[in-house]
């Protein structure tokens, strides 16, 4: 049985940095894609970025230019997220997504918590 595991969250003033990361196992695909999502209270997850096991990128536009997403290159079942110049809008359940590409398998962390506050 897969399983994601997130870590990394916490409490920051508004332009500090955070970096989450994110472990995947029990799953392996040569057609994964991993992504981080968010949800804030009251409004609907979102996409903040996403690689593929090529190492493509992309990145919702909020936060286009802030954060980057990226891999152990030792295992690539493991992502991170590294965020800068956070804002309070950034405040958030932060969630790690693992899917085969054009499939129905999907696996979703439990999430971790950030909060961009003075």
């Amino acid at each position: 049985q897969g399983q994601l595991v997130e870590s990394g969250g916490g409490l920051v003033q508004p332009g500090g940095s955070l970096r989450l990361s994110c472990v995947a196992s029990g799953m392996t695909s040569s057609n994964r894609i991993m992504a981080w999502y968010r949800q804030a209270p009251g409004k609907e997850r979102e996409l903040v970025a996403m690689i593929t096991r090529r190492g493509g990128t992309a990145y919702g536009s909020a936060v286009k230019g802030r954060f980057t997403i990226s891999r152990d290159n030792a295992n690539t079942n493991t992502v991170f997220l590294q965020m800068n110049n956070l804002k309070p809008e950034d405040t958030a359940v932060y969630y790690c997504k693992w899917e085969i590409q054009y499939s129905s398998v999907v696996y979703w962390g439990l999430g971790t918590q950030v909060t961009v506050s003075s």
